[in-house]
């Protein structure tokens, strides 16, 4: 499919912009999946037989109905995934044809959204490089402004970008001049491609320097007077008080470069670059990330009022400055004009060490899935790499949803210089506070969504219930590449998180399955409620990893004698799942081990964050305090840098949700030693038994790395002593619970 004529100078026979094609597995996952349904059928129907039949007493009725239980929530989850795989298509786009169709004066405008919130989570420096890739597109300069979201009130960060200004006059042209991928200068010196010279060890130098001032004045914590030498800093820092270290602090707009007197050493404008941190406070709701970018879109729309608007994750710089040019290759065609909301490119990452131990990566949430959502109406909003229409922010496609003021209208023409006193005004204005409280739209009809942690999926949700789509540009080189957890409590802390706030919207009135199917479809109603209700896996996950160990310590048959007909059903169910899940995998260019390592982490994170993030959902709306938003940081600790690197799993801290998967790991090792020697002895009900210990040699597999932590190692990484005692005693407890329960 070619894109057709948008912009005046496009002729009838126009070069093809993009094209899309299915996967060629299409027409083979469906008939596996009216395969694969025909089994579950089976097997819930044999779960009902049992349950009126067969379970006469109250312990194998709980017993038969917590199978029951756990195998509808995976029957519905996978239900949902099938969503995915009912016409997934794959799109490629011709950049090399856009300036042969359209003159670079027609670009649209193109505002950049950034948000930190935490100098020693997030360091400015990463913050910086991320700027200065995106700053240095090739894309007309003048069409490009960045905005900063500084929600810690930051000085630092405010000179970080004072001095990356500086520095950016001599970037860019370099950049230019080389026509190099990588422009993140961090990622460019780092790298051992480019070739030495004079000028490239210059330029170097001058990264070096502006990198070691950031970095020292963020240890030291404070600006001395040493740095501030001109005026314009002066003027910038005359504005903090000591109240922006606190929760209350006022709104402060920065424009650090103006693209209309700015040049580079070369002669050509830079792009706009303004520093945004918006007021704050304790009597007023901030909403967390959904806040500041709602922040960004007024005082951008104030400022520039571009119609194309990019979200990006602090840390997740550019890895191809031809992105914007891949965007416009879709944006360019009429078929498209009238109802896409945003263009979302793939998270990937770098750093991954060789097998992806934590399963980072997230390969089938972020590449996989998205080509699936791509056939139906277009993928998730992740947050990061996606490329919004501003429109789209303000009501359907067909109907107009019209902020308080004009100046916030999509469609106003800004006529003001952005260093004007008018425009620093209403800035100012619309950053604050007081503004959103007086409005009723904002963050429900207006902007990014409020109401969920996860604002990304949220947002990208409401937008196509009201009638948007999106697309999925996964090109072969990355645009994108940002940083990993390099430890599994961050990892785990921060998918913890996302359930948190998948759970807010599931339980919510714009329910995924309820409304999402009446909105956009069944279809893809079933694909948002697989990741609505992923929280809920630590059910079936957490009573297959301690149920069938427990009863078989007891010698209490749960499943299907070997030689009975229903064993092959459940053989075929577990093989049928995971070899799919597998080829689906390698098929999108993982390896064997990364593929093990994923399916060993949906286990790790269904005993932890899932389980944790559910409970703490249901505290919350209970009105039972819980811990607050926080973080992931994106610090990096050499140790701990070393063992990720070396694929050591990393525990070191005695955090809570590490002990239901010690447990887990205890139970499974004794259940399955005891199986092996009861079967070693000619044990009665054998036969009975050897899908109990079948599973858990399995999961026993997928707890070498703790068991490891546990008693192999001395490093700092290794299972804290305190978390494998409070586990062992509870893993005890639990089986005399289970034992004397059994017993009756």
């Amino acid at each position: 499919m070619g894109g057709r004529g948008l912009i005046a100078g496009r002729t009838a026979h126009a070069p093809p912009l993009h094209k899309f094609e299915p996967l060629r597995r299409t027409a083979l996952n469906r008939l596996f999946a009216v395969v694969y349904a025909s089994a579950i059928i089976a097997l819930l129907y044999r779960h009902a037989q049992t349950l009126i039949y067969s379970a006469t007493s109250l312990l194998s009725f709980s017993l038969s109905l917590s199978l029951l239980i756990s195998d509808l929530v995976l029957a519905f989850m996978w239900t949902g995934a099938q969503a995915f795989r009912v016409c997934p298509i794959r799109r490629k786009e011709f950049p090399e044809n856009l300036r042969k169709i359209i003159k670079e004066e027609d670009f649209p405008g193109l505002d950049v959204f950034i948000c930190t919130a935490d100098p020693y989570k997030e360091p400015p420096m990463n913050v910086v490089n991320t700027a200065l890739s995106l700053m240095a597109y090739d894309y007309p300069t003048e069409k490009i402004s960045v905005y900063v979201s500084d929600d810690g009130g930051s000085a630092f960060t405010l000179f970080a970008f004072m001095e990356a200004a500086k520095f950016a006059s001599h970037w860019l042209p370099f950049c230019r001049e080389h026509n190099m991928m990588e422009r993140s200068p961090e990622v460019y010196f780092a790298s051992t491609y480019h070739s030495w010279s004079p000028e490239i060890e210059k330029i170097k130098v001058m990264y070096k320097t502006m990198k070691v001032k950031v970095e020292r004045i963020v240890d030291k914590g404070e600006i001395s007077d040493e740095y501030i030498v001109d005026n314009e800093y002066r003027e910038a820092f005359s504005k903090w008080t000591d109240g922006f270290t606190h929760m209350d602090h006022p709104a402060v707009v920065q424009v650090i470069l103006d693209k209309s007197k700015d040049r580079d050493v070369s002669g050509n404008f830079l792009p706009n670059l303004i520093y945004v941190s918006r007021q704050k406070s304790k009597t007023s709701p901030h909403h967390f990330k959904a806040g500041a970018l709602n922040v960004l879109l007024r005082v951008s729309a104030v400022m520039t009022n571009a119609p194309l608007i990019l979200t990006q994750d602090c840390d997740m710089y550019s890895n191809d400055p031809q992105t914007p040019l891949r965007v416009l290759c879709y944006l360019s065609d009429p078929a498209f004009q009238s109802k896409l909301a945003y263009i979302q490119f793939p998270q990937r990452f770098r750093g991954l060490n060789q097998t992806d131990i934590y399963a980072s990566e997230y390969k089938r949430m972020f590449q996989i899935n998205p080509m699936g959502f791509d056939g139906l109406m277009g993928p998730d909003n992740f947050g990061s790499g996606c490329f919004f229409r501003r429109r789209a922010f303000f009501g359907g496609p067909s109907t107009l949803v019209p902020p308080e003021i004009p100046e916030l209208s999509p469609n106003h023409v800004v006529d003001k210089p952005i260093n004007s006193q008018e425009i620093f005004s209403l800035a100012h204005n619309v950053a604050g506070c007081d503004y959103e409280n007086q409005t009723e739209h904002w963050g429900s009809k207006n902007g990014f969504r409020y109401g969920s942690l996860v604002e990304d999926f949220y947002t990208g949700y409401r937008l196509q219930c009201e009638g948007w789509k999106s697309l999925f540009c996964h090109p072969e080189r990355a645009a994108f590449l940002g940083d990993v957890p390099i430890t599994l409590l961050n990892l785990l802390s921060q998918c913890k998180r996302w359930c948190i706030g998948l759970l807010e919207v599931t339980f919510s009135k714009y329910n995924t399955l309820t409304f999402g199917s009446r909105s956009m479809g069944l279809l893809m109603g079933l694909a948002y409620s697989h990741y609505g209700f992923w929280p809920i896996l630590c059910i079936p996950i957490t009573l297959y990893s301690f149920l069938p160990q427990l009863t078989l310590l007891n010698k209490v048959s749960i499943f299907p004698k070997v030689s009975e007909p229903w064993c092959f059903l459940y053989v075929f169910l577990f093989l049928g799942a995971y070899g799919q899940d597998f080829l689906d995998f390698v098929l999108a260019g993982g390896t064997i081990r990364m593929w093990w390592n994923a399916q060993r982490m949906w286990m790790i994170r269904g005993l932890s964050c899932f389980l944790f993030g559910s409970v703490e959902y249901l505290l919350k709306s209970l009105g039972i305090s819980t811990y607050g938003f926080s973080l992931t940081s994106k610090v990096l600790d050499d140790e701990q840098s070393k063992r990720y690197s070396q694929g050591i799993f990393e525990f070191g801290v005695p955090s809570p949700l590490f002990v239901p998967l010690t447990m887990a790991a205890i139970i499974n090792l004794f259940s399955f030693a005891w199986g092996l020697t009861e079967f070693w002895d000619n044990g009665s009900n054998k036969e009975g038994l050897v899908l109990q210990m079948v599973l858990a040699g399995f999961i026993v597999l997928n707890c070498l790395p703790i068991y490891g932590a546990i008693a192999l190692r001395s490093d700092k990484g290794k299972m804290p002593t305190q978390i494998t005692i409070i586990s062992t005693f509870l893993s005890v407890a639990l089986y005399i619970f289970v034992y004397l329960i059994l017993k009756q």
